[in-house]
């Protein structure tokens, strides 16, 4: 089925301008919804929109938008009055600057869209993406559509052109708003995490061999629902030994991945046994603390 495009914009930098149609990047297949029902009769239920103050239901032309500027204290805007502090859709994305690709941080992407030439814009539209391809840019501008203004990036991606919308920096929190503690780590720790890295790297990210289990699963319970079928639990997964060492972790990964070698692998029996060591140990210490009181008192007794 042809994607259908949702818009028709102009890409506009200096004098050149690009007409091209707006498409969907991504759609929510994935999402499934669950209705409210009433567990006595199956019904769907309903809610009413309640004023808290007179306790009666009341109709939707009677609710007003209002701000909270103070604890219970709100100012109330009419219809009219937010449309008049909307902004003014301008159907064109305006550039603004270039930077290359790798200086934004992607926590700032929010929804993507495809861009695709227009009548009249399969050659700029080639050349524009050519050029951003080759010069390891994309272009930052502005977008005003449904009364807001959103900052955008237009980058390359394969033959065509990907306009991001961006979040602005007050909508994402700094890193620097954790506590994260500064921690020492050992050359050898280093060398075998880059190891198991090397070991789970690929040039390419394929997304199609990852599969959303849960909506799998939700879907066949729904669908043994509607058969009339019994549904089983699937029991959880049991839990492996936990490895509190961080080196024999490293080398427990590199194991079972086939990186580690022989070599690593007596390593880490080595390691192993002598881990075992300290436990017997303990046992022992266990065992032997409340014997001793007995035998004193066994004396005494003689």
């Amino acid at each position: 089925m042809a994607a259908r495009s949702i818009a028709s914009l102009t890409v506009s930098f200096g004098l050149v301008a690009i007409p091209v149609k707006l498409y969907t990047a991504t759609e929510s297949k994935g999402g499934i919804s669950f209705n409210l029902l009433h567990k006595k009769c199956g019904s769907r239920v309903r809610y009413q929109t309640m004023c808290a103050r007179e306790n009666i239901p009341i109709e939707r032309d009677e609710i007003v938008k209002g701000y909270e500027f103070a604890k219970d204290q709100y100012v109330m805007f009419a219809p009219d009055e937010l449309k008049a502090m909307e902004e003014v859709g301008t159907h064109s994305a305006d550039i603004v600057e270039f930077v290359p690709i790798a200086a934004i941080d992607p926590v700032y992407f929010d929804k993507a869209y495809y861009l695709a030439p227009d009548k009249g814009g399969a050659k700029p539209y080639a050349l524009f993406a050519k050029a951003l391809r080759e010069s390891e840019r994309c272009a930052i501008g502005h977008w005003a559509t449904r009364g807001k203004s959103y900052i955008v990036m237009i980058r390359p991606v394969e033959d065509g052109l990907v306009m991001q919308q961006l979040l602005y920096a007050n909508e994402v929190r700094s890193i620097d708003d954790l506590d994260i503690p500064r921690t020492e780590v050992k050359p050898a720790e280093l060398k075998l995490a880059q190891q198991l890295i090397d070991s789970q790297s690929s040039n390419t990210f394929d997304p199609s061999q990852y599969k959303d289990d849960v909506a799998e699963r939700i879907e066949a319970a729904v669908q043994q629902k509607v058969e009339g079928e019994q549904i089983t639990l699937a029991e959880e997964p049991e839990g492996g030994a936990q490895i509190i060492d961080l080196m024999e972790a490293l080398r427990a990964s590199l194991e079972k991945k086939g990186g580690g070698g022989a070599a690593p692998a007596r390593k880490g029996a080595a390691a192993a046994k002598t881990a075992r060591k300290p436990a017997k140990r303990v046992q022992a210490l266990e065992a032997e603390t409340p014997a001793a009181p007995k035998r004193k008192t066994a004396k005494r007794a003689k």
